[in-house]
């Protein structure tokens, strides 16, 4: 996405072609403003120290007398691996590492996940989705012509971590989102549920699904209202800066970088860095250095400049592809076909989202009980939807 000759916030680098952007007098942009209100929200420095503590006291306290007090999903990326850190030897919590393998790990992500839970003496598990199933799903994505294709995995990672939260007895599951470092994505950009995979399945998949851990609005309030299971976000209260947690898993664990935001896994890097930049002229980086600006991270200056570099590698990306397709069972025609179809968005296919966007006030009690932080999604209507 070109911010040349674009309107562009004062305050960081979102656009005027960023979908449900407004502008005040000063030039600021309802995008800025609710970066601000997240910050409100969740405040770090003093306040913030004192309200991840209190997650701590009340993590340890229900985890007494069992094996682990709290689950951990880990990729082998920044965030995941630094919060195992975190957990372990700078709050003495006793996590479970959870993986879920897609069959797209990258060699560095896995080696990165070993190397943490070894020197961490960590537990770790594995949940290995049935290939054949993952496969049907992602060439489905991309038959339906949306933005965002990877909509599978974080679905099914969403699933396996409460479903083996409850298997376990465990109340508290910690995420390693960062809204700081990675901003809010546009609902446009990246939006899908389970009622939308199902669809998008039985639409253009070939395969049954037997094994594969969707994750529906029936999951959210069975794991978050019958079960109790919370998910926490702790770099919401602490001080984290990816940089400096990437300096000290390099220097303690040996951690290796793989290149980019969520380059950790093949296909999500595809569909970030080509897939939605190439077919759809999306720039996810837009979103996450505007946040890093406004954290303090990086000048804006040199956020502009970074963007003037392509999210992908130009001398690899044919032989990137081409793994890809291969491995989804695709000749380089029929991706063509698609690439070059019509775009959708998630409003062409049933979703939960007219619901929830409906009856978003009434739910907003309910989504207290379940979900111990507000969610983004509601975040961005209330910026976006409400001026």
């Amino acid at each position: 996405m070109e911010i040349e000759n674009s309107r562009i916030c004062s305050m960081g680098l979102w656009n005027d072609k960023i979908p449900g952007i407004n502008f005040d007098q000063d030039n600021v942009s309802n995008y800025a403003k609710m970066f601000d209100k997240l910050c409100d929200a969740y405040p770090r420095g003093v306040t913030g120290q004192k309200k991840w503590e209190e997650y701590v006291n009340r993590i340890k306290e229900k985890g007494k007398n069992k094996k682990y007090d709290c689950i951990i999903g880990v990729s082998g990326g920044t965030d995941s691996s630094y919060l195992l850190h975190l957990a372990k030897k700078e709050y003495g919590l006793r996590p479970l590492a959870v993986n879920l393998d897609n069959g797209w790990n990258s060699d560095i992500s896995v080696k990165n996940i070993k190397k943490m839970t070894s020197e961490l003496k960590i537990d770790l598990e594995t949940y290995v989705i049935d290939y054949e199933e993952i496969k049907d799903l992602l060439r489905s994505y991309i038959f339906s012509g949306l933005p965002w294709i990877d909509i599978p995995t974080d679905l099914a990672i969403k699933s396996v971590l409460y479903k083996i939260a409850a298997r376990e007895g465990i109340s508290y599951i910690l995420r390693g989102n960062d809204f700081r470092s990675e901003g809010t994505q546009p609902r446009e950009w990246t939006y899908g549920d389970g009622r939308q995979l199902n669809y998008l399945h039985r639409k253009f998949g070939r395969v049954k699904l037997k094994t594969f851990p969707n994750y529906t609005l029936s999951n959210l309030i069975y794991y978050g209202y019958i079960k109790g299971i919370k998910s926490i976000y702790p770099f919401y209260f602490l001080d984290y800066q990816k940089n400096k947690a990437q300096d000290v898993l390099k220097s303690i664990y040996d951690w290796e970088y793989y290149g980019g935001h969520h380059h950790e896994n093949v296909f999500t890097k595809f569909a970030i860095s080509y897939w939605l930049f190439e077919k759809f002229h999306i720039d996810k980086r837009i979103i996450s250095l505007s946040a890093q600006v406004l954290s303090g991270e990086i000048k804006k200056s040199s956020a502009i400049e970074e963007l003037k570099i392509e999210p992908y590698d130009p001398k690899i990306i044919d032989k990137d592809i081409d793994y890809i397709l291969k491995k989804l069972d695709l000749t380089k025609a029929e991706f063509n076909l698609y690439f070059h179809a019509q775009n959708r968005s998630f409003n062409d296919y049933p979703s939960y989202y007219p619901f929830i966007s409906k009856f978003s006030k009434i739910s907003k009690p309910l989504l207290k009980i379940i979900l111990p932080n507000k969610p983004m999604a509601l975040f961005q209507m209330e910026m976006r939807d409400k001026q």
